[in-house]
């Protein structure tokens, strides 16, 4: 028997910044989860996957990954998704050092 489809995003690392970021509807690179096009449809999926794919030029590292709906949009099923979009680990770096002092 066949395994239910579960919702996707397109997702993949900016080339030059190696940020993660997500596909939207519109064709473009969000680094915003909340922006990221909720695919629902097995064929789509494969077919928005390859056609991030070919933009090498942009990112890197394309693949889908599987998200529930959330009040404000797509949010992560996995831990390792969650981990992702919250940027590197290192305490004042990247995105987790927002609203933080450096006492």
């Amino acid at each position: 028997m066949a395994q239910e489809f579960t919702p996707k995003v397109v997702t993949a690392n900016a080339l030059i910044e190696g940020d993660v970021v997500y596909l939207t509807a519109a064709d473009t690179w969000a680094r915003d989860l909340a922006q990221a096009e909720v695919l629902t449809d097995e064929a789509d999926a494969d077919y928005r996957l390859l056609q991030a794919q070919a933009r090498a030029g942009e990112i890197v590292g394309a693949y889908l990954a599987d998200v529930k709906h959330g009040p404000n949009g797509p949010e992560p099923t996995h831990f390792r998704e969650d981990f992702r979009r919250k940027g590197p680990s290192n305490l004042f770096h990247g995105k987790q050092s927002e609203g933080l002092s450096r006492a």
